[in-house]
């Protein structure tokens, strides 16, 4: 069960929290050539979760993001190009202790008085260290739509790979999240509360290459994100439908609690 051991990658943040990567547009920290802007994040969680499955055998993570975005076309044109690049320790049953590196780039654009959001791009995972005969580099396109109505932000995400993890061939992953403020949790304007959920679904061609034990598995989460004096902390819970049997006889893809702390700079 290598793949289902090995799952890797996340956000409510770049890591575990369900939340995508490539958000280069939010936190935008310091001016970068050609009118862009650059942007870090460090996170430390519990686990590292990817779909439901630890990376990290249930312990910690510890992972850094940079993002890059260019400025927008124009202020009647809110579209912009992006790189972004993450890095996490992983612990996989196969290969051990190790690091995640992921790579990202695409465009993005927003439309209905920014409340329409659509990102297109591409992710490559990279494991230095690994075997390259073990094929765990793989690259996939990504898609996602979200429209923020106020009370909630609801976005929907596909992700496609033409040769996934393991020389597994094609996968799908698809994903909804919905996010939901909470204004009435007030107590002092340096604190501010949302809850989220996510439900989705991971389909694999040659699934046992991949490490799971069907054709495909669900996966789910909820949470609650706490933004306090710069910091974001978020405490959820998350599971899939794959049982220990199918997951090497471990707890890796059981049902769980994780805490994360994320600073973005």
């Amino acid at each position: 069960m290598q793949r289902v051991s090995t799952v890797c990658l996340c956000l409510v943040f770049w890591a575990v929290c369900g939340v995508d990567p490539a958000q280069a547009d939010e936190g935008e920290r310091w001016h970068a050539p050609f009118g862009g802007a650059f942007s870090a994040n460090f996170t430390v969680a519990s686990d590292y979760s990817f779909a439901g499955v630890s990376q990290t055998k249930l312990g910690p993570a510890f992972q850094i993001g940079l993002d890059y975005k260019t400025a927008e076309v124009s202020a009647n044109v809110p579209l912009w190009l992006y790189v972004s690049g993450f890095g996490s320790n992983i612990d996989f049953p196969l290969t051990g202790p190790g690091i995640e590196i992921d790579l990202s780039g695409g465009v993005k654009f927003l439309a209905f008085n920014r409340k329409l959001s659509v990102d297109l791009g591409y992710i490559r995972y990279l494991y230095p260290g690994v075997a390259a005969d073990l094929a765990y580099d793989y690259g996939e396109f990504s898609l996602n739509v979200g429209y923020d109505f106020g009370v909630a932000a609801l976005t929907g995400r596909v992700r496609y790979s033409p040769n996934s993890f393991s020389n597994s061939g094609n996968s799908w992953n698809k994903r909804a999240l919905l996010s939901v403020p909470l204004p009435f949790l007030h107590f002092n304007e340096n604190l501010s509360f949302k809850a989220y959920g996510t439900l989705g679904n991971i389909g694999v061609e040659h699934f046992l290459a991949y490490g799971i034990p069907s054709g495909d598995y669900w996966y789910w989460q909820v949470g609650l994100v706490t933004t306090a004096y710069g910091f974001d902390v978020t405490v959820a819970y998350t599971d899939t439908s794959i049982e220990p049997a199918g997951c090497g006889d471990t707890n890796y893809c059981a049902g769980r609690v994780f805490v994360s702390i994320t600073k973005a700079f």
